[in-house]
This record gives C-alpha cells, sequence and structure tokens, in this order.
C-alpha cells in the first residue's frame, strides 16, 4: 500500500487522485442566467444529494487561479439554477457546453438543446432532460486552502422535479430507462452496468 500525504503534493496531484478513486461519479448538467440575460450551461461532476426533507442538492464549484466561473457567478446573482442528469442520450452535447467561453456566450450555442420555462424559476431547464431539478440556492460555503478561496459549494433547494414520464413508475425512476452517465477520469465515463440487490440488514 502506498501513502500519500496531500500537503507534500500539488493541486493536480490531488485531484488526480480524487477523481481517479471517487468514481462514478454523478454528473450535474446545470443552467444558469447572467445578469445580461444570458442562459449558461456547463457540467460538472463535484455533485451530490445532501437531503431528501428538504430535498437539497450539492454543488462544488473550483475557483481556478482565483477567478468564479460562469456558472458559480450566475448562482450567486440570480439565487437559482436548474440541474438536469446527464444520460447516454445528450452526453455529448453536454460536453461541447465545457467549453470555455465568454461570459458574454452561451454555451448552449454549441449544442441542439432546446430551452424550457421553469415552474418555480426564472432560469429555464433543457428540454431534452430526462431529469430536471429547479433549485434556489440554500447556502453557499466558500472552499479555502489557507487565505486562499479556491471554490465554492453551493447546496440547493429542489423546489420542483421534472421527470419524463417514459422512466417514471409508482414514485420511482427506472435506472435502465433513465440511462444516466457518470463521470471517471481523464476522457473517461461510465454507463450503468449490472444492477444487483442486496438487503439491508435488520
Amino acid at each position: 500500500m502506498i501513502s500519500i500525504d496531500p500537503t507534500k503534493n500539488s493541486e493536480r496531484e490531488n485531484y488526480k487522485l480524487l477523481i481517479g478513486s471517487i468514481i462514478p461519479r454523478p454528473i450535474a448538467f446545470v443552467t444558469t442566467k447572467s445578469e445580461q440575460g444570458i442562459i449558461n450551461g456547463a457540467p460538472f461532476s463535484y455533485f451530490n444529494i445532501v437531503s431528501s426533507n428538504p430535498p437539497m442538492i450539492s454543488l462544488a464549484i473550483q475557483r481556478p487561479n482565483g477567478r468564479l466561473k460562469d456558472t458559480a457567478q450566475h448562482i450567486y446573482h440570480q439565487q437559482q439554477f436548474v440541474v438536469h442528469i446527464v444520460d447516454e442520450s445528450n452526453v455529448e452535447q453536454v460536453n461541447e457546453t465545457a467549453a470555455s467561453l465568454p461570459v458574454t456566450e452561451s454555451e448552449l450555442t454549441r449544442t441542439n438543446f432546446t430551452l424550457v420555462d421553469s415552474k418555480q424559476i426564472v432560469v429555464p431547464g433543457i428540454q431534452e432532460a430526462k431529469v430536471r431539478m429547479e433549485c434556489r440556492l440554500v447556502q453557499s460555503i466558500p472552499l479555502m486552502n489557507g487565505e486562499e478561496q479556491t471554490g465554492d459549494l453551493f447546496i440547493g433547494e429542489v423546489v420542483q422535479f421534472h421527470v419524463d414520464e417514459t422512466i417514471y413508475h409508482d414514485g420511482r425512476i427506472d435506472p435502465r430507462k433513465l440511462q444516466a452517465v457518470s463521470r471517471l477520469a481523464g476522457s473517461n465515463y461510465a454507463k450503468i452496468g449490472d444492477i444487483f440487490e442486496l438487503e439491508r440488514p435488520l
């Protein structure tokens, strides 16, 4: 077993250990709205459930060179965002939105996605996603490295779920029909593989 002290690693070395170990990671495709009304779309894999009562999710966004990414800046401005689950049918187009574009240009212009109005918030969603969640910002937590802020952790409350009827039955989502994809390391992604059951002990 190799033992590694993260304080003796570079940020990139720690990054590689984390994204290579914590797999698979769900991918949030997030739409936000800028002060100028431009709709931004970007994928993030530092994303997960926080609570079901009320329903809340977490989204961590790094600050490259201390600079706020567009998505984080828009969340702070609007206090709202929409999270979409990435699946096999849309992952290639979602990947296109990972391009670094000026804040005045929407990443969605690189895709064939269709914007659809939200019910509870002003930020629109993407019609092609099988699951989308309208979120309101509950809390933002600075991620610090000493005195330097290196990222932002956002906690959002889901105020509206949208689920494609073809994957929904008796209050449950069929993982085989959702066909969610997850993030690995580098340029690698993973599909849902074999599904098995284990009963929780009493």
